[in-house]
């Protein structure tokens, strides 16, 4: 069998799995649920969150100059209900800061599900600060980040250190790639002289992802259970564009074929790959499987970056996904 657009969560969080001791006990089954069921009530629960919190936005409107420029959320009550929920912060109107929703389609084929549905989630993008330096990263970028994931209840399940991580957009799950594709990044690397490096200006925000955007109804240790939304604050320090994740010559955002802004369901030689592996184009130097490398069969620059793509035979067909030539 093989398993379609599993997002890896460079982000690593560690899978942890416990066993009874009770030999003749039985471990509690889950039912599948539909895709449109859980989307549904996935949307009203960050909803719910997004219209009872507030968050530090006045420190970010006016920051001191020993602000650290990191979000925190608080609840709404009558002690502060002078406060702004993040749901309508962009009431606001303080430059470079807005609450973005997109729209995502995803299938629940790409779950391993035979019920067919293609269902539109909603992915809410609080951008608190938006980064100094010109141009965002896409989903085929790497990026160097500080993130941290918890739950809608605030139960931390991951955070990475103070130091940026790398990774690429294409190898986390959807709507964390997604949502840092609304940042823009900082200045730096700025060396400290004691072996860390700071960036200045940085984009700093937060995500609220739905399940069918995140792991569904597959469970992440003791702590994320199925179905289950998250939130990531990020800060987006610096990213390499036209990212070319597998080096075949074409930069990974190039390699979406079916312009659907996901890069794990591009998969040109699907059917000729053995049944242990999965090669989504931008992680395949041989898109087509003809035994010609993708590199060859593209144009490139004298600087031997990518100019264009190739039709020799006219079929409409770029030569590096057409093994018929």
């Amino acid at each position: 069998m093989k398993f379609k657009n599993v997002y890896f969560l460079v982000l690593t969080i560690i899978l942890v799995w416990s066993c009874k001791k009770d030999d003749d006990s039985v471990a509690e089954v889950v039912p599948p649920r539909l895709l449109s069921e859980v989307a549904v009530e996935d949307d009203a629960e960050i909803l719910e969150f997004l219209s009872t919190h507030t968050f530090n936005y006045e420190d970010f409107r006016s920051p001191t100059t020993d602000f650290d420029f990191k979000i925190k959320f608080d609840t709404i009550t009558s002690e502060n209900s002078d406060q702004t929920s993040i749901l309508n912060i962009n009431t606001e109107n303080i430059p470079g800061m807005e609450l973005i929703t997109e729209t995502i389609s995803v299938a629940s084929s790409e779950f391993s599900r035979d019920d067919e549905e293609v269902i539109d989630h909603k992915l809410y993008v609080l951008v608190a600060r938006q980064g100094t330096e010109e141009g965002k990263p896409t989903i085929g970028d790497n990026v160097n980040i500080r993130y941290e994931g918890s739950l809608l209840d605030g139960t931390l399940f991951d955070a990475s250190s103070e130091q940026p991580i790398r990774f690429n957009l294409s190898n986390v799950v959807r709507g964390f790639g997604n949502g840092v594709e609304y940042f823009q990044t900082g200045m730096g690397p700025i060396e400290n002289g004691d072996g860390t490096i700071t960036y200045n200006g940085y984009g700093v925000g937060a995500l609220f992802i739905p399940s069918g955007l995140a792991y569904f109804a597959s469970a992440q240790g003791s702590v994320i259970s199925a179905y289950t939304p998250l939130i990531f604050k990020i800060d987006t320090f610096s990213y390499e564009p036209d990212t070319d994740f597998d080096g075949d010559g074409i930069p990974s955002i190039l390699e979406d074929v079916n312009n659907d802004g996901n890069l794990n369901n591009d998969n040109t030689d699907d059917e000729s790959e053995p049944f242990t592996i999965y090669l989504a184009n931008y992680n395949d130097t041989d898109d087509d499987a003809d035994g010609i490398p993708t590199i060859e069969e593209i144009n490139l620059k004298e600087d031997g970056s990518f100019d264009s793509f190739k039709d020799t035979d006219g079929d409409g067909i770029y030569d590096h996904l057409d093994n018929d030539l």
